[in-house]
């Protein structure tokens, strides 16, 4: 690809995506195996959780959670000046909620809202239009009664238009995927460009 590795942790979410949370495991674990940079590891490990999340393994996931957070979370010391911490904390306060632990998701919900006030709220300024009324219709032709320098342009199918007409999105999506990862051969006829 274009030698960042950080769309690792991308490829493994889109195998949740694609409800196969035990083939993002694999690939956040030979990702975190290499060392990643801190805002990798970040990204790696809120796809770990969710994958565990995925399979039923709440508590596993929680494990993952709390170990980004430093091990025994406290939402008190939650560094709210990280966003990564910030996002890490988001996560935990969403996986105990799904637990049943209210009481602490909603601890850490405040605490996580404290910390990005209005940040995701974009507000919008009202702003005076001023309409014209000396505007003409719009031109409503089919382009057979309009000079031959205003007709709409006329497209030729090409062959490469009909390519997987009525092929499964899915299935292509996961082809796509296993030759990124290197698990397929390209198609004929395409250029083979060497992994990092």
């Amino acid at each position: 690809m274009s030698g960042d590795r950080g769309y690792r942790a991308v490829l493994a979410d889109c195998e949740r995506a694609l409800g196969r949370p035990d083939v993002a495991l694999r690939l956040v674990a030979e990702a975190l195996a290499e060392g990643p940079e801190a805002d990798e590891t970040t990204e790696l490990r809120l796809v770990e959780a969710g994958a565990r999340s995925d399979l039923g393994e709440h508590a596993a996931a929680r494990l993952v959670l709390e170990g980004a957070l430093g091990g025994r979370p406290d939402p008190a010391r939650l560094d709210v000046d990280d966003p990564d911490q910030v996002r890490v904390a988001a996560a935990y306060a969403e996986l105990l909620r799904v637990m049943g632990e209210d009481e602490a998701a909603a601890e850490w919900s405040a605490v996580v809202a404290a910390a990005s006030p209005d940040d995701d709220d974009i507000v919008f300024d009202e702003i005076e239009l001023e309409i014209d009324d000396d505007v003409e219709e719009p031109l409503t032709t089919t382009g057979e009664d309009m000079p031959a320098d205003q007709a709409p342009e006329v497209v030729e199918r090409l062959p490469e238009d009909d390519e997987d007409l009525g092929a499964d999105f899915n299935a292509q999506v996961e082809a796509e995927v296993a030759e990124l990862l290197g698990e397929t051969e390209p198609p004929e006829g395409e250029p083979h460009s060497p992994q990092d």
